[in-house]
C-alpha cells in the first residue's frame, strides 16, 4: 500500500505521540508498505531514526500563528512563508511555544478545525499540492489525532482515497480550552469526524469516550492497540515448560509468597511528562506516605521523562515539597533523556508508577516499563485496567489517592517475588503482543478495509491477477 501519514511536532520536546507514529511508520515499511511520514507545525523530536527525513514539513508553527494573528499575513508571498517554515527556525520558535497552554489556544484551534474555510487555509493548498506531485496514487491517508480532522475533507476530495484518523487522547485537550470556545470546537470536531472512513481508538475505553463525544457509532471506530519500538529492551526469560501464555501461572505460584524485608536498593520510578495532568504530585505524595513508613526508610523516587519551560514552574514547586519534608536529596530528576538514558532509568527500578488524573487513552511509558521487566502500580481508571488486564503486569489502586498508590507500591515491594513475577508477566505480553509491528499490523487491516474499489481494483491489475479489467469499468461509472 501507499500510506501518508500525517503527524504534529512538538518541537524540542519528546511527544508520545510523536513517537508511537513513527515506530508504527517504521513497522509499515519493515513490512514492505510505503510510507510517507509528514510533519506538521513544528519538527519531530524522536529517539529512533526520523522516518520522516527528507520530507517537507507543512503547517509550519510560525505561520500557522501569523496567519491566525494578522489578516494580511494570510497573503504573504510563498518564498516569505517558506522561509519561516525553515526547522532550525521552528525548533528555536518551539521553546516559546512551548510555554503557551491549552486556554489560549481557543480560537487557533478553532480555525484549525474549520480546515479550507479557516485562517490556515493557505497551508492546506500546499499541503495538497505538494501530496499531489509526490504522492499521486495514494490509498489512504492517517491523521495523527482527530485535531487534524480540519484536513480531511479536502484531502478525500482532492487525492481522491480514503481518510483514516487516530484518537491520542484529543479529549483532555479541547477540555482545557477556555470556556468560550469549548462547545464549538467540539461541535465542529463532530461535524468533521462524520467525513472520515474510520477511526483507530488504542483502547476501548477512549474508543467509548469519543463514540459518545462525537455522536459516532462504534462501528466506526476500531480499535488497535499501542505498541511500542523494542529495540534496546531485553527479550524476557521464557517461563520453563511452557509459553508465555504461563505467566498467570508464574504469578499465581508467587501470591502467597513471604513477606521479605525491603532491599535497600528499592526504587520507585516515573517516566513521563513532568506535569499535573500525569499525576506526578500525587505519586510524590505517595512517596512521602511510603517514606514515613520504617520499612521504607531507605526507598528512592527518580522521575523521567520530558520537561518543558511550561513544566518547570510545577517541577519547582514539587521540589519545594520535598525539601520540606527532607527527602529532596532522595529523590532524583531526569529530564529529556536519549532513548539509551530511557532505557537504562527503566531497567534501574523496582516498581513504576504514573498515575495520571485525567482519561488516559493509553499510556505508552506502562508498556516501556514492563518490556524493561519491571511491575506497574496504576490508578483504576480510563485505560489502564485493559493493560493490566491484557499483560498482567502490575496492580490497580483507587484513583486519586496518594495513600492508596502508596499501600500498592508498598505491597509490590515488600513481595519481591511477586513483583518479579509481575515485571516478567508484563514483559512476555509486551513481546508478543504490544510491538510496533503487532500495532502497525492492526493499523494495516483498517487501511485494507476503508481502502477504496478503485485502488484495491487497480491493485490487483497490477499484481497480475487478471482481474484487472474492473479497474476499468470502475473508472467508467
Amino acid at each position: 500500500m501507499n500510506i501518508i501519514q500525517l503527524t504534529p511536532g512538538a518541537g524540542a520536546m519528546y511527544c508520545g505521540n510523536c513517537l508511537r507514529d513513527n515506530a508504527l511508520v517504521a513497522a509499515l515499511r519493515q513490512m514492505g508498505h510505503r510510507v510517507t511520514l509528514v510533519p506538521l507545525y513544528l519538527p519531530l523530536t524522536l529517539e529512533q531514526e526520523d522516518q520522516s527525513a527528507g520530507t517537507p514539513l507543512f503547517f509550519g508553527g510560525v505561520n500557522v500563528y501569523l496567519e491566525q494573528k494578522f489578516r494580511l499575513f494570510r497573503h504573504a508571498p510563498f518564498w516569505f512563508r517558506h522561509l519561516l517554515s525553515s526547522r532550525a527556525l521552528l525548533r528555536w520558535a518551539a521553546g516559546k511555544a512551548a510555554k503557551t497552554q491549552a486556554a489560549e489556544l481557543g480560537e487557533m484551534t478553532l480555525s484549525m478545525l474549520r480546515g479550507e474555510a479557516g485562517n490556515q487555509s493557505r497551508e492546506l493548498d500546499d499541503l495538497i499540492h505538494w501530496l499531489r506531485k509526490a504522492e499521486p496514487h495514494t490509498d489512504v491517508v492517517c491523521l495523527s489525532n482527530a485535531l487534524l480532522l480540519g484536513q480531511a475533507r479536502r484531502l478525500k476530495s482532492e487525492l481522491r482515497t480514503p481518510v483514516v484518523c487516530t484518537l491520542q487522547g484529543e479529549d483532555s485537550f479541547l477540555d482545557a480550552l477556555p470556556a468560550s470556545h469549548r462547545a464549538i470546537c467540539w461541535q465542529t470536531l463532530a461535524e468533521r469526524a462524520a467525513e472520515v472512513d474510520a477511526f483507530i481508538s488504542p483502547s476501548k475505553y477512549f474508543a467509548n469516550v469519543m463514540a459518545e463525544r462525537l455522536g459516532l457509532p462504534p462501528s466506526r471506530i476500531r480499535v488497535v492497540l499501542n505498541g511500542i519500538d523494542l529495540a534496546g529492551f531485553h527479550p524476557p526469560t521464557p517461563v520453563a515448560g511452557g509459553s508465555g501464555n504461563d505467566s498467570a501461572q508464574a504469578l499465581a505460584a508467587t501470591r502467597a509468597a513471604p513477606v521479605r524485608k525491603l532491599q535497600s536498593a528499592s526504587v520507585l520510578g516515573y517516566f513521563a511528562r513532568m506535569c499535573r495532568e500525569k499525576g506526578l504530585d500525587t505519586l510524590i505524595e505517595a512517596f512521602v506516605h511510603l517514606r514515613g513508613r520504617e520499612r521504607m526508610k531507605d526507598l528512592r523516587l527518580r522521575v523521567g521523562g520530558s520537561c518543558g519551560p511550561a513544566d518547570e514552574p510545577f517541577v519547582n514547586s514539587l521540589r519545594r515539597r520535598l525539601k520540606q519534608e527532607r527527602l529532596l536529596e532522595a529523590v532524583e530528576f531526569h529530564p529529556n533523556l536519549e532513548r539509551s538514558a530511557k532505557l537504562a532509568f527503566l531497567r534501574g527500578l523496582s516498581v513504576f508508577s504514573v498515575p495520571a488524573r485525567y482519561g488516559e487513552a493509553f499510556g505508552l511509558y506502562v508498556l516501556e516499563a514492563m518490556a524493561a521487566g519491571v511491575p506497574v502500580a496504576q490508578p483504576k481508571t480510563a485505560a489502564f485496567p485493559e493493560i493490566i488486564d491484557a499483560t498482567g503486569g502490575g496492580v490497580l489502586c483507587a484513583p486519586g489517592d496518594p495513600k492508596a498508590l502508596a499501600d500498592a507500591i508498598a505491597d509490590l515491594l515488600q513481595e519481591p517475588e511477586r513483583a518479579r513475577a509481575l515485571g516478567q508477566a508484563g514483559a512476555r505480553a509486551v513481546f508478543e503482543r504490544f510491538s510496533s509491528q503487532s500495532m502497525a499490523s492492526g493499523c494495516l487491516r483498517v487501511f485494507e478495509e476503508v481502502r477504496s474499489p478503485l485502488a484495491q481494483a487497480q491493485a490487483l491489475e497490477m499484481t497480475g491477477t487478471g482481474i484487472g479489467q474492473s479497474a476499468r469499468d470502475l473508472q467508467t461509472h
